[in-house]
């Protein structure tokens, strides 16, 4: 009973994830070609940065790489916490 439970569920979970990759849009063709132009005609006069990524990651998206940086200086305090010698001796 338990094989045919799991043998349902992961037929179920297989389909799922089956059509959830066909909804998927190609690699390398972008979700707004309209945004892509907007970026690469104005990072310049709006960021005032010459590379059009830069301005990108650190000024239309701060708050997200903010929240990036944030996360994994979390994970790196963490580890060393975990790792640590403590303790007196």
């Amino acid at each position: 009973m338990k094989k045919i439970i799991f043998l349902v569920a992961a037929l179920v979970v297989g389909g799922i994830m089956f059509g959830a990759l066909n909804s998927i849009h190609p690699f390398g063709e972008p979700i707004s070609p309209v945004m892509d132009d907007y970026f690469i005609n104005n990072a310049q006069a709006e960021r005032a940065a010459n590379n059009v990524v830069t301005s990108i990651v650190f000024d239309y998206r701060g708050f997200d790489t903010l929240g990036e940086a944030t996360v994994l200086f979390a994970a790196v305090s963490s580890v060393v916490a975990i790792f640590r010698k403590g303790g007196r001796h």
